[in-house]
């Protein structure tokens, strides 16, 4: 089958630049919104987004054939049934509202493209995620769609930096982070060009590599996953790292509070936590601040126990339900992601949800004098078109990975896949491998499961055996 890809990175920045300037100078009032203000734009956004699923989604039309979408209200969401990663990726090509794009033409895209960020058809983003429990997803936008939801990360920082009296023109953010463009931190950072300027520094780079590129660089904000945002933290204590940031955010893992300290000493800057799911639900918390404002303008969140009714405030949530306002491509209607969040205690109804994030820290997995990071193996399976799921231990020497999959999984490929990118992050000779499995075991109330397992810190039995 064949692809139709932009005509090259330039072209795809030119695109971005546009689209992304335009909805950022758009979104930055939002943030100054009322209660009300935003209840009517969150109102007429849903029922843009349930009439378009009706009209051109097949798998929505059934779901919603009982609503008028005209007449629709906020208070209405929980009337309609909930969508999981199963349901989405069991019925892809019913999903999108786009009768072109299907998930074996998705999936070819992402596997011609490599390392080199391109849009389907001319103007779609393809994303896949494996998110916090494993479980691959796909996931779809026009390029204008996707520069609603990157300009929706990007608002708290540049906010910031305009209230401080600094331009945002000539900002340089290095993105500590993912390496391939499947990922969406990795597709913003190849994508994003002009003022606001995204450059990928690698979590799969070796650390001395990522040291040297960023000493170079000498980036105006340093955003990263917080495990490797700790390590770099302790290479600036060093004084290999010698680097002046303006801001330093955490985004995709866990900001623990010993890395929190950690990365503030080195960098003597508060972090500002940040939240960024691939299926639209996007927000950040104040410089030192642990309390997270999402932006709830472009995606709806309903946090709910495990039964789907909605948790008081102060009462942690078993999963979030999101409705992405800003994806008219694949909508996503009360999708279920299964984080925890918690509002604060007191907190009133109305206005932008503020929450704490439950997230998971996978954790380093640590060989002796080098450690690695998870992403180094996560970006390795989420580009595996045929790995639906997985749980990864670590071993003395490598790596062992219960792997559940269709029947054409390449076992013998995937494994001296992911032994190569351990070894180009600078673990020698490591020994990985795979074994399919016919599911991974989740815990029967949150059914989360641990991707990554180090050495001591074993979680029972990862699968039923294939």
């Amino acid at each position: 089958m064949s692809v139709t890809m932009a005509p090259g990175l330039a072209g795809l920045q030119a695109r971005m630049e546009s689209e992304f300037g335009r909805r950022l100078m758009t979104q930055l009032p939002r943030l100054g919104w009322d209660a009300g203000q935003l209840a009517a734009h969150q109102t007429e956004r849903l029922r843009a987004l349930l009439a378009a699923a009706a009209e051109r989604s097949p798998f929505h039309a059934r779901r919603l054939g009982h609503i008028d979408p005209a007449r629709f209200e906020l208070a209405d969401l929980g009337r309609l049934p909930v969508m999981t990663k199963g349901e989405l990726m069991a019925s892809f090509d019913d999903v999108v509202t786009d009768r072109r794009v299907t998930l074996t033409r998705v999936e070819d895209h992402l596997r011609a493209a490599g390392h080199q960020a391109a849009l389907l058809l001319g103007d779609y983003v393809c994303l896949a995620s494996g998110g916090s429990s494993g479980q691959r997803g796909v996931f779809v936008q026009t390029i204008g769609e996707y520069a609603d939801y990157a300009a929706a990360i990007l608002r708290y920082p540049v906010a910031g930096m305009l209230a401080a009296g600094r331009s945002a023109d000539g900002t340089v953010i290095a993105m500590a982070a993912a390496a391939a463009p499947v990922h969406s931190t990795r597709f913003l950072a190849a994508a994003l060009g002009g003022g606001v300027q995204m450059v990928p520094v690698p979590v799969t780079l070796p650390l001395a590599q990522a040291v040297e590129q960023l000493n170079a660089l000498q980036p105006t904000v340093l955003v990263g996953y917080p495990s490797r945002l700790a390590q770099l933290a302790a290479e600036q204590r060093a004084g290999r790292l010698r680097i002046a940031p303006q801001s330093v955010g955490a985004t995709s893992e866990m900001l623990t509070d010993a890395s929190r300290a950690a990365i503030t000493a080195a960098f003597g800057l508060p972090v500002l936590n940040s939240f960024a799911s691939t299926e639209g639900l996007t927000g950040a918390s104040e410089p030192g601040g642990t309390v997270i404002s999402f932006a709830t303008d472009i995606c709806l969140a309903e946090l709910v126990d495990s039964s789907g009714r909605p948790v008081p405030a102060g009462t942690p949530s078993a999963r979030v339900l999101i409705t992405n306002l800003h994806n008219l491509t694949q909508p996503l209607i009360r999708y279920e992601l299964t984080d925890s969040f918690t509002a604060p205690p007191g907190s009133q109804p109305g206005g932008y949800l503020r929450a704490t994030v439950e997230g998971r820290d996978d954790g380093m997995l640590r060989y002796r004098d080098v450690s690695i990071h998870p992403h180094v193996i996560r970006t390795v399976l989420a580009s595996a078109a045929a790995v639906t799921d997985y749980q990864v231990r670590q071993t003395q020497t490598g790596i062992d990975v219960a792997a559940a999959a269709s029947k054409d999984l390449d076992q013998a490929a995937l494994a001296a896949a992911l032994a190569t990118s351990l070894c180009q992050a600078g673990l020698s000779h490591p020994q990985v491998t795979v074994r399919a499995v016919t599911t991974i075991t989740r815990h029967p109330d949150t059914g989360k499961a641990r991707c990554f397992i180090p050495i001591g810190n074993d979680d029972g039995p990862d699968g039923e055996q294939g």
